[in-house]
């Protein structure tokens, strides 16, 4: 893996927040990120199908590729 470049793979939450947000804390990154997710509508239902919730600590390779899919790489 060259530096830079994204992998999927199992992050915490605060961790692919950081990534998409390094210039600010991680508890500010987290939120911003969670209201990402939860405004846009087809986003949120698809990682509801995945078992996602309000509070996961932890984001599966399948949904880090969903957040990838619709936000695009950090």
């Amino acid at each position: 893996m060259n530096d830079g470049e994204f992998r999927i793979r199992t992050y915490g939450f605060g961790e692919l927040a950081q990534l998409y947000m390094p210039n600010i804390s991680s508890k500010s990154a987290s939120a911003r990120l969670r209201a990402w997710i939860e405004r846009n509508e087809a986003l949120h239902c698809e990682l509801l199908e995945t078992g996602f919730k309000k509070g996961l600590r932890t984001l599966t390779p399948e949904q880090v590729r969903l957040v990838v899919r619709f936000i695009g790489e950090p």
